[in-house]
């Protein structure tokens, strides 16, 4: 009888012993899903991946976006990339909040491009280039985007669209992206067509850039600026990471990062410690 009691013991013994290991083990698994921190990224076509390739769906999301490259690090957790292509400040704000929440840590945002209508500049003043007739509308859609950054209307719409993600996002840390330039600047005083249309868009980057920086101070979210990771690798360079493509001017990965320049944007977030562990 003494010796069935001992085995019914550590047989109990053995069973707790067991369970409680099960329980550890179930345990560590949501405990270290816990540590990697909840990343949801927000923006437009250069959030998304346009340019990169392959696509997912409509927005052109790419697997070589930034933030699917961030998600192969060991503190991060891709919740989404919402992004999509052609949206505005205005429509991150409408469309793309639903996923953030509490448990968010981290929002990268790349928005406020198409609040200038860079692709309406980019179309009209290509065009001028080789039909002088075109040129009242590239005046027309540089002079659009040109008061919208000296009014300070962009950045009070970029700071606008922080507060929002801050509110639905209380937790997280956002970060707002910049954009590159789409050609290596050139020398001053040049007289050609394309080195005139470079200046014009050399000035309405930093003026689109500038306005970014400062709505991220204003809200305190942090800024990263790409322009020196892509330089010399601008539409004009030997080795671009902008795409152009001469046959088909008309392709909407025309002045958006290849590959490459996405592996820039995701080395300029993680330099400035965006993906690094809270």
């Amino acid at each position: 009888m003494g010796r069935l009691k001992l085995r019914r013991r550590r047989t109990a013994l053995a069973a707790g012993l067991a369970a409680l290991a099960m329980a550890a083990g179930v345990a560590a698994v949501p405990a270290e899903a816990a540590d990697r921190t909840r990343y949801v990224a927000l923006g437009d076509s250069y959030a998304a991946g346009l340019g990169a390739g392959p696509y997912l769906d409509e927005c052109y999301r790419s697997e070589n976006s930034y933030s699917e490259l961030a998600a192969h690090t060991k503190s991060i957790k891709l919740v989404v990339n919402a992004a999509c292509s052609g949206k505005t400040t205005q429509d991150v704000v409408n469309t793309q909040l639903r996923r953030l929440g509490r448990t968010t840590g981290l929002v990268t945002i790349t928005a406020g491009g198409n609040n200038l209508r860079f692709a309406q500049i980019l179309a009209s003043c290509g065009a001028a280039m080789v039909n002088p007739a075109a040129g009242p509308l590239c005046d027309a859609a540089s002079a659009y985007a040109e008061g919208q950054i000296s009014s300070h209307r962009l950045s009070g719409d970029v700071t606008e669209m922080i507060q929002h993600v801050k509110a639905a996002a209380p937790n997280a840390k956002v970060v707002v992206t910049g954009y590159p330039y789409l050609y290596d600047p050139v020398a001053p005083g040049q007289t050609d067509s394309m080195s005139r249309f470079i200046y014009k868009a050399t000035v309405l980057a930093d003026g689109l850039n500038g306005s970014i920086a400062a709505a991220a101070r204003a809200t305190g979210a942090e800024y990263v600026d790409v322009r020196a990771a892509f330089a010399g690798h601008g539409v004009n360079s030997a080795a671009p990471w902008i795409n152009f493509s001469r046959t088909a001017p008309a392709s909407p990965e025309n002045f958006h990062p290849n590959a490459l320049g996405y592996e820039a944007y995701f080395a300029s977030l993680n330099g400035a410690k965006a993906y690094s562990a809270r």
